[in-house]
């Protein structure tokens, strides 16, 4: 298989000088070739100087048509690379890509810009959403003064993709990426009250921050999914969610233990009380949240049954 290392991200947030500082480095470095395919030129440039040392070859790529899997195998068998960097065209479907089945996506980066985030967010939801849905690492460079919004911004990418690690970078370095914004109710109580514009933000935050909620009691309305891979006693409460657009949803939920949860029907809604733990779940391939219900009761279903982060 031929490794394939994917950064995405659109036009001026920081693709190539990300791409320029880590071919640079020690840790990267290749004696074979490196086949670096770019499918949008910025302003910032690859030196030839950068590219002789560190054996890489560049190849632009001005069109979508013509990345196809036919070109870029007349290119391995023109330059025998030993690893592929793709510095993918923001604006292009990264649904549209096809690469030869040989080639395998070995870790896929998307940078953004945070100054520029909220423009793009708002206007191509979809373009970000495919960006950064199979992305191991997202990082918002240019954080400076916007320190507020990032949050919020952490937010929204959660939502697509959970397990997404992301940095947030300034003119000085990382910033915290644990950032704490408001949250909509008060941890305090005794039974954190959960209602449709909570529950996105209890579930990412749990995800994030699960030791604050281990011990405390919640409440919720919730869907009832069964998979069928569960063990007897546990069931998924959960809601369905808008990611990014009305053919984007995913279901949110968490495991829940529950004595009863055999008879409970699929898709039933019901009102949900338990205490959050963390506990190993072979389903999380480690540890995570479990709810342990002590009230599981039957309820209408909620006036918008689908929740949105936005």
């Amino acid at each position: 298989m031929l490794p394939v290392y994917l950064i995405n991200g659109f036009l001026e947030s920081g693709k190539t000088e990300f791409i320029k500082f880590t071919i640079e480095q020690p840790y990267f470095r290749s004696r074979r070739n490196t086949l670096l395919l770019v499918c949008e030129e910025g302003e910032s440039e690859y030196e030839e100087r950068l590219l002789k040392k560190t054996n890489t070859i560049l190849e632009l790529v001005e069109d979508a048509s013509d990345l196809t899997s036919q070109r870029m195998l007349e290119l391995e068998k023109k330059y025998k690379p030993e690893r592929i960097i793709l510095e993918y065209n923001g604006m292009w479907n990264m649904k549209d890509m096809k690469l030869p089945v040989h080639w395998k996506v070995e870790q896929q980066i998307t940078i953004i810009d945070g100054s520029t985030f909220p423009m793009y967010y708002t206007n191509m939801k979809s373009l970000v959403a495919e960006m950064v849905r199979r992305s191991e690492m997202i990082i918002f460079n240019r954080c400076d003064g916007i320190e507020e919004d990032l949050p919020g911004y952490k937010r929204n990418v959660k939502a697509v993709n959970p397990k997404a690690e992301i940095i947030f970078e300034g003119r000085d370095g990382e910033i915290d990426a644990t950032l704490e914004e408001e949250l909509p109710y008060d941890l305090n109580q005794s039974v954190i009250a959960l209602d449709d514009s909570c529950f996105g933000v209890w579930y990412l935050d749990a995800m994030d921050h699960l030791d604050r909620y281990v011990g405390k009691t919640i409440s919720f309305v919730a869907q009832v999914l069964r998979p069928k891979n569960f063990p007897k006693g546990y069931f998924v409460p959960g809601r369905l969610a808008m990611t990014c657009c009305a053919d984007d949803m995913a279901f949110l939920g968490y495991a829940c233990e529950y004595e009863e949860a055999g008879a409970l029907k699929e898709k039933s809604w019901v009102q949900v009380t338990a205490v959050v733990a963390k506990e190993y779940f072979a389903d999380y391939q480690g540890e995570g949240p479990i709810l342990k219900a002590s009230k599981v009761e039957a309820c209408k279903a909620p006036k918008e049954e689908v929740i949105s982060f936005t």
